[in-house]
């Protein structure tokens, strides 16, 4: 990143037409495509969204739902935190989190120090052990049998004091990296969920028109169960890398609840009680964002007809984008609130404003990730037009002699560790060109490397740097390197065994991967036909 992204990413756009590889007006039409126009829609969407504190209500409600014990706590923040990214950018998702994550932390620790104070000095006649010795420590008397018990009891306090030190610290850690890792795994789910999704869509798309099987849909059925299992497995193995577990505390039911609970549970509502109740702009952009949703999973639902199939002759024009669009412009046209002038003791309506200004969608426009992916199908097409597509795929050839698991898990595994060190955009933005002509030179469904090599693109949970979500949450100051080092190791492990699975089991009937498919691209018989 010597250059910042979307500036690297208009190399093609002279680059190609300076070497002959491409026109400018053939780069430059491929620099906006079918997914820039799904891309606001969406941002419309998550910019009402942010501007209301309709996240902040969905978040908060849901951890209120799941209560106030710890693990169940933590594990209330990774499922309202991967809701959000579902729908928003996994960066805002993590950004609208993560200080309801710190205020919740603060008052945890503060309410179990006075707990642990207030235990220490009933169990020791409100004095205690430790500061007394500290005051005795520079006389010179033979101590009695009270004394000796005291300076007995010196380790063990020190220790006390260390373990409860420690385990302050660890309810920052896991609570942290909750927030960082679900933020991630909830952009799995859905296509606009995160860019890497959105980037493979369109590539597909591009490379093989004669498909439609990849929509909003099915890549939510095959998703779902990924993302269900990889978030319950991050919170259990989060939970006993920090925290251990206490199976008994979990699941207990009808008892008092603990200092830190009543604590959590009171911070909770005071942060819902200054929301106050359900605004009118709050209403209409949850109506809204449900209209949307059925609408992307009703167009073409493959085993019923959908609504595009009311549109007979414009079936193939209709995608996703156009029902984002019509729902988008929809958040610049509502009214949110009037305007009005008051005369002679009249109030007089001139005007109104709109759910959400252009002012504000712009300031929320990703136009570097816009540009970006521009970039990468740019560069697809002068691998393809060059045929550099081509001269790989025939170098990668021998690789078709090892088993088919083997081949997608060597991906799964590259993909994952160059996505720690680059941009999850610009790591899928290389590795598309290079790994669809590998799937057709080893004669394989390339739907059964490529869904894989996407889904493991998203998995950069090692480093602050890796992902724009790991650097807010380390920006807090709670966590180091080796701190999500070790959690991530194993989270990367845990997506790429559950990815793995999917591929080889439920996945495969719903895209029949096992048929080398009919839609398959071959660009010299398009030449011929051309020709």
């Amino acid at each position: 990143e010597a250059l910042p992204l979307a500036v690297s990413a208009l190399l093609p756009a002279f680059m190609f037409p300076l070497f002959g590889i491409m026109g400018s007006k053939q780069v430059a039409s491929a620099y906006f495509k079918d997914f820039h126009l799904l891309l606001i829609g969406v941002i419309c969407l998550a910019t009402s969204i942010e501007k209301w504190n309709l996240h902040k209500r969905v978040a908060l409600k849901m951890v209120m739902l799941v209560g106030v014990n710890p693990a169940w706590l933590m594990l209330g923040f990774m499922v309202s935190c991967a809701f959000l990214s579902m729908w928003l950018s996994n960066t805002s998702a993590a950004a609208m989190v993560m200080p309801i994550v710190e205020a919740v932390a603060q008052q945890i620790i503060r309410a179990e120090t006075e707990a642990d104070e207030l235990e220490m000095s009933c169990s020791n006649g409100s004095i205690n052990p430790a500061l007394e010795l500290d005051e005795n420590i520079g006389e010179y008397e033979k101590p009695d049998w009270k004394e000796k018990e005291k300076q007995q009891n010196l380790p063990s306090v020190e220790a006390e004091r260390k373990s409860r030190k420690d385990k302050y610290s660890g309810i920052f850690k896991v609570m942290c990296l909750c927030v960082a890792y679900s933020a991630t795994i909830g952009g799995l789910t859905t296509i606009t969920g995160t860019s890497t999704n959105l980037i493979f869509t369109e590539h597909f798309n591009s490379r093989y028109p004669d498909c439609q099987c990849i929509n909003f849909g099915s890549w939510f059925i095959l998703s779902i169960p990924i993302t269900v299992i990889i978030l319950l497995l991050s919170w259990v193995w989060l939970q006993w890398l920090f925290l251990g577990f206490d199976f008994k505390n979990m699941f207990r039911c009808g008892k008092k609840k603990t200092a830190r609970e009543e604590a959590s549970s009171r911070v909770i509502q005071e942060e819902y009680k200054k929301l106050g109740p359900i605004s009118y702009p709050e209403t209409v952009t949850l109506v809204l964002f449900i209209i949307m949703t059925l609408l992307w999973f009703t167009r073409d639902p493959g085993f019923i007809p959908g609504w595009s199939s009311l549109f007979p002759k414009y079936k193939s024009y209709i995608t996703d984008s156009t029902a984002a669009l019509v729902i988008g412009l929809l958040f610049f046209i509502i009214p949110a609130k009037t305007l009005s002038r008051t005369s002679n003791g009249e109030n007089t309506v001139i005007g109104y404003t709109p759910l959400i200004t252009w002012k504000e969608f712009q300031s929320c426009m990703p136009w570097e990730i816009a540009i970006l992916v521009g970039g990468g199908f740019a560069l697809a097409d002068g691998c393809e037009v060059s045929k550099l597509s081509e001269w790989v795929a025939s170098k990668l050839t021998p690789l078709g002699s090892l088993p088919l698991w083997l081949v997608i898990l060597i991906s799964c595994l590259i993909v994952t560790s160059v996505t720690e060190v680059a941009s999850n955009p610009a790591t899928i933005t290389i590795f598309l060109p290079i790994l669809s002509p590998l799937a057709e030179a080893i004669h394989v469904n390339p739907l059964f490397i490529l869904i894989p090599a996407t889904l493991c693109t998203s998995f950069a949970f090692l480093l602050p740097v890796a992902n724009p979500a790991n650097a807010i949450v380390f920006s807090y100051g709670h966590l180091t390197i080796m701190d999500m080092v070790k959690a991530g190791l194993g989270i990367n492990i845990i997506g790429v065994a559950v990815v793995m699975l999917a591929i080889m089991t439920w996945i495969v009937p719903i895209f029949d991967l096992y048929t080398f498919p009919s839609w398959k691209y071959i660009p010299l018989r398009n030449e011929t036909i051309k020709n």
